[in-house]
């Protein structure tokens, strides 16, 4: 699917491709997860882990079916947004919600196009609960998962220490259990 979105400076329009991640965009996302990471505000990392590790953790994902897409402009990533399935049998229908996008594609539309397609595809892979955690000075973040049928679950008190600072986070689900399988 393609996006048309405004430029920052509403000048022109630049076209950004949400797609299905491949293998071959695995050095794309590691620097754009490395970028994301580096702001110190979003992640549960501070830098991307090495390129090696990122790209075998993303394989397997691909090799498992977990739902991944990108955002795409001009062949590099720009965003992703992803659902791992949890590994242990009885966790098997939940998986844990990732996301980001560098900062002058936010604001945009884009992280709704991203989780739409994201949670969609895990729709048809049958998946009954999609969790996340959100920290909870990141308004623009809550407001999205929120549009997107997320519901708040609890709140984990100074869950994150980062420069020196405590912040809580969110912890929010879909539950859709018309999905089971079994």
């Amino acid at each position: 699917m393609a996006v048309e979105l405004m430029a920052d400076d509403d000048s022109d329009l630049e076209t950004v491709a949400v797609v299905p991640a491949l293998p071959g965009h695995g050095e794309s996302f590691h620097h754009a997860l490395d970028l994301v990471a580096r702001e110190r505000k979003y992640l549960s990392m501070l830098e991307a882990p090495p390129l090696e590790q990122t790209l075998q953790f993303m394989m397997g994902c691909i090799e498992r079916g977990d739902p991944r897409f990108v955002a795409v402009v001009g062949g590099e990533v720009v965003g992703w947004c992803d659902i791992t399935r949890h590994d242990w049998p009885i966790h098997a229908h939940r998986g844990t919600l990732g996301m980001g996008i560098l900062p002058q594609y936010r604001g945009r539309g884009l992280g709704r196009k991203l989780i739409d397609a994201t949670l969609a595809q895990a729709h048809e892979a049958g998946f009954v609960r999609i969790e996340l955690s959100v920290h909870s000075d990141n308004a623009r973040a809550i407001s999205l998962y929120g549009k997107a049928g997320f519901v708040m679950e609890g709140l984990q008190r100074d869950a994150v220490y980062v420069d020196g600072e405590y912040r809580d986070a969110i912890m929010m689900a879909i539950v859709e259990r018309e999905n089971a399988t079994g």
